[in-house]
């Protein structure tokens, strides 16, 4: 009997944001409602987003991917990993959640999270991956996309600039993947 592929949707976001606290409870609520619609969620593997994402995906009875960097010493995946990718460098697990994914989904964080959609935002444009779904969740991120929409019109990039798709909450974030992705 040939396996079904599965569709998996890489979650980036902060590794900061604690149990309890809004950003967890909406990477919590995304995971659950990935999962739910029958999306398995790979992130970073660890902590914050990436561990409430999880915990959401494990609740509704999901397997979740985690793509751990040896270089980051000390750091142990979260205990809601099923699957642990483990690569060398940062740029080796930059790749893999690239590679992994169907569909990115973008929530608030730091650098690393902003080299995360500058990559899936560049290759797509610059047709180095198929295209590939890139929603991102909340207000967090709209400031930068909108001065980079701008220049990507002046540019003439007119598909660069509506390659990113926003999403206001989770349950708006599944609509826009079932719509993409089915």
């Amino acid at each position: 009997m040939k396996e079904s592929k599965r569709t998996i949707v890489s979650v980036f976001g902060s590794s900061h944001p604690r149990e309890g606290e809004p950003d967890y409870r909406e990477a919590y609520e995304l995971g659950a409602r990935l999962a739910a619609t029958g999306f398995v969620v790979c992130n970073g593997g660890y902590g914050g987003v990436m561990e409430a994402s999880a915990r959401g995906a494990k609740s509704a009875r999901s397997v979740t991917i985690g793509v751990t960097c040896a270089s980051f010493s000390g750091s142990t995946p979260n205990k809601w990993i099923d699957e642990v990718v483990e690569t060398v460098t940062l740029v080796d697990r930059l790749q893999k959640l690239v590679a992994l994914g169907d569909a990115y989904v973008v929530m608030k964080g730091g650098t690393g999270t902003l080299l995360e959609l500058a990559a899936v935002w560049e290759f797509t444009t610059k047709g180095l991956m198929r295209s590939k779904p890139i929603v991102v969740l909340g207000a967090y991120w709209k400031p930068v996309i909108e001065t980079l929409r701008v220049q990507l019109i002046h540019e003439g990039s007119i598909a660069a600039a509506r390659a990113i798709l926003e999403a206001e909450s989770p349950q708006q974030c599944i609509e826009i993947l079932r719509t993409r992705l089915t």
